[in-house]
């Protein structure tokens, strides 16, 4: 516990992303569109040209694969997902395990493959565990597009990424930097140990501590909660305790975020150990009016989803191949370009704090 004497520290946020929205996950479940598609098969080989002009085919099967069926973040991007499907006479459903180990999603994989799917969309748990399955997908003519969490470059057509991975990372610890006023010992509260999304943003957080602005800064520990609520309970509380002056907690994951602000919120460390990290404005809302945290960040999970499900319904109908400079209309988010390897970033981070948080529900 922190004692009197401990200088404060202000509540804890960071610089995010943002749109509005979110979706829906699966496990042992399976979440169908409200839309009923046609019948007839529909071809997922696309031509060996993009042809932009193309109309998206109706009839599509398109399924997600979230980290785990219980993320509640993932849960809204899916949803997001499978009601896009609706505009475009799509089907989609959910489909995933209750875990986020490395291998659980591989036989979620092979299932989808066997089905006839047109269009894998998946949030890798482990960039390299499902490569050779989605491999096995594509050589069957399934459009695999990642989304969150990348898979292995030559495993996928298509990556959509929430915003810069870079951004992301920098922009974390800039914020934590605020939040602390430049000294102390930090600590990151991440999701699984082999989460691509999760280590490229560490990675770039990692590189901007070594600027000399930051040389009173000191990163003390990388933790993992696994994307479980309570082991993320369990880890802030082991990190409080294993460094008594800790000034600050970064946790870029919806699930780690909400468990440390909970665990926090309920001791003598709030107001005291700044958090901030990725998190969805309903999940933060009763931690940031409360004084636990001061700001957050996030970019819209619906938005994700939406982009998602519309850019794997572009690849089916031959719109587009996945070749960098292409162009796609995704609804109501517009046209979107396709940057290098494969690339669509959402749009850019975005801030919650107590003057803005109330303007969103999701």
């Amino acid at each position: 516990m922190m004692t009197s004497s401990r200088r404060l520290a202000p509540a804890a946020a960071l610089a995010g992303l943002l749109c509005l929205g979110l979706a829906a996950c699966g496990g042992g479940t399976t979440k169908d569109s409200a839309s009923a598609a046609p019948s007839a098969a529909v071809s997922s080989a696309a031509p060996a040209a993009a042809d932009p002009n193309a109309p998206i085919k109706e009839g599509l099967k398109i399924a997600f694969l979230p980290k785990a069926i219980n993320n509640p973040y993932e849960t809204i991007v899916d949803k997001a997902g499978i009601e896009a499907a609706a505009e475009y006479k799509g089907e989609a459903k959910e489909v995933g395990p209750s875990d986020a180990s490395a291998s659980s999603q591989v036989s979620y994989i092979n299932t989808l493959t066997q089905q006839g799917q047109d269009a894998i969309l998946i949030a890798a748990n482990d960039a390299n565990a499902v490569c050779g399955p989605l491999k096995q997908a594509m050589a069957k003519g399934i459009k695999v597009v990642s989304y969150d969490s990348d898979a292995a470059k030559d495993c996928r057509d298509l990556f959509i990424n929430q915003a810069s991975s870079e951004e992301v990372g920098r922009s974390q610890v800039k914020l934590m930097s605020e939040l602390v006023g430049g000294k102390g010992e930090i600590a990151i509260l991440s999701a699984t140990a082999n989460a691509t999304n999760q280590n490229t943003w560490i990675e770039f957080m990692k590189d901007e501590l070594t600027k000399p602005e930051y040389k009173d800064l000191k990163l003390v520990k990388v933790a993992y909660g696994d994307d479980d609520d309570q082991k993320s309970f369990q880890e802030t509380q082991g990190l409080l305790q294993a460094y008594p002056g800790l000034k600050g907690i970064i946790s870029p994951t919806t699930v780690g975020i909400s468990a440390a602000a909970r665990y926090i919120s309920g001791t003598d460390y709030k107001g005291e150990v700044a958090l901030t990290g990725l998190g969805t404005p309903n999940q933060m809302r009763q931690f940031v009016k409360d004084g636990t945290v001061e700001k957050f960040a996030l970019w819209n999970p619906k938005d994700l989803g939406y982009l998602a499900s519309y850019a794997a319904a572009a690849l089916v109908s031959g719109q587009i191949t996945g070749a960098e400079g292409e162009t796609l209309k995704a609804g109501k988010l517009g046209e979107r370009t396709i940057g290098k390897d494969g690339e669509i970033i959402l749009g850019p981070p975005f801030t919650f704090d107590k003057d803005n948080i109330d303007e969103f529900d999701f």
